[in-house]
């Protein structure tokens, strides 16, 4: 089984809040004492934070929900729950965030980079909030809010200095074993290389970069085919390009052949790849013919005698310091920030209308939706966010049904809301 996952479903749940506390003093010389309910503790957020530790998206196949703690609930003499603790999911560098829709939430490139995907519900209100001076004794307080619960989608790009393209089994892997560390699985038949390999090339000097092992190519891999989207993704974010060709005689095509189609593809998939910096080499020297070796233009290797390795690398290092030096600032994360939710109203099928929206959902989660005080503060919430308003340019008349979360009433003008029953339909 691959330990190299590049793609994952992620449901991410922020923790709940606590529910507020509705308490009275009752002291042994204060037996009609004011409120003293505390407030219920918020729950933890969920996010996401790019680890360089990390190196795939391997932690989610099978395990892909990630939950913070809830805030406790509050209570008498004005205790307030306590908070959830955070809680921080490491993802690989490079690290892609996507909707449902496959629209872009994040894109976290760097370590440290880090995105908020599950906000933590807001701990409910106790009742000494709601005193004031027509409430000298409230009998109620506020629910804890519901954390944000939802699925996104993961992509990984590897970050890498040098993405090695070549076409199905020219020693692509062979090559980064010998240039790195790292120890992939080498064998002589097509598609050996089933998931990108990195390795790091460091030299006496202390000049380090990082080169990706991509699965091979075929012809029409920008449409898809053979897998080829997934390993195209990982050459995006390279700064240069090592064209790997094959001059052995037991090549099905010519140097130039191989690169005429990994050009097509790599354009076919992303135009401005073609503008990046690449290296044209010529690999399995060993088996090639003299005549070849001899007209082929660019640098010619061989990983198995070592033939041209140290030459390669110092070419690779001066591509690599060039293209770092023309940057102009390091890739930093994005993230895409929603356009904060108000208060939204639509029609539903059975013609009713629903009311959406953060704060309308938090005005209406009372603890009793049957004590008078509890509507009382509802109603004025409500007619504070603009409720009322909005259902009348939404087209509401009088009789009309109106559903705020659990909480069901008739709508009857724009100045008075009549609740039809405090439970809620």
């Amino acid at each position: 089984m691959s330990n190299f996952v590049d793609e994952a479903a992620l449901n991410v749940k922020g923790g709940d809040g606590g529910a507020g506390c509705v308490s009275f003093r009752r002291e042994a010389h204060t037996p009609k004492g004011g409120p003293d309910g505390g407030d219920g503790g918020s729950g933890g957020d969920v996010w996401l934070v790019a680890d360089r530790n990390v190196a795939s998206l391997l932690a989610f196949r099978d395990h892909p929900h990630r939950k913070a703690t809830s805030g406790t609930h509050g209570s008498g003499s004005k205790k307030h729950g306590s908070t959830g603790k955070d809680l921080l999911v490491p993802v690989p560098e490079g690290t892609v965030v996507k909707d449902r829709d496959g629209t872009v939430l994040a894109d976290l490139v760097n370590a440290g980079d880090r995105w908020l995907a599950g906000h933590g519900g807001q701990g409910g209100k106790g009742n000494t909030r709601f005193l004031s001076n027509r409430r000298r004794a409230p009998s109620f307080a506020e629910q804890g809010e519901v954390g944000e619960e939802r699925w996104v989608w993961m992509e990984l790009k590897l970050m890498a200095d040098v993405a090695i393209v070549g076409l199905p089994n020219v020693g692509k892997s062979t090559l980064i074993s010998r240039v790195s560390a790292a120890k992939p699985k080498i064998a002589d038949y097509p598609f050996t290389t089933l998931e990108p390999n990195l390795g790091v090339v460091r030299t006496d000097d202390g000049f380090e970069m990082v080169l990706a092992d991509i699965p091979g190519l075929i012809e029409g891999a920008a449409e898809g085919k053979g897998l080829g989207h997934q390993f195209l993704r990982h050459i995006e974010r390279a700064r240069v390009l090592l064209l790997l060709l094959d001059l052995s005689s037991t090549a099905v095509m010519t140097p130039t052949e191989q690169e005429t189609v990994l050009l097509d593809e790599l354009e076919q998939y992303r135009p401005d790849l073609i503008e990046r910096q690449r290296v044209r080499v010529g690999a399995r020297a060993d088996l090639a013919d003299p005549a070849l070796l001899e007209s082929f233009n660019g640098h010619i290797l061989s990983s198995v005698t070592g033939r041209g390795i140290s030459e390669l690398v110092g070419r690779l290092r001066v591509a690599v310091e060039e293209v770092r030096a023309d940057t102009v600032a390091p890739d930093a994360y994005v993230v895409h920030r929603p356009t904060p939710e108000g208060i939204r109203i639509e029609r539903n099928q059975s013609g009713e209308f629903e009311v959406h929206g953060r704060e309308a959902l938090r005005a209406v989660a009372v603890s009793d939706l049957t004590n008078v005080e509890a509507l009382d503060y509802v109603h004025e919430r409500l007619a504070a966010l603009g409720v009322d308003r909005a259902l009348a340019r939404a087209g509401a008349r009088n009789g009309d049904v109106v559903n705020i979360g659990k909480l069901s009433f008739e709508y009857e003008n724009a100045d008075e809301i009549n609740f039809a029953d405090g439970s809620g339909r």
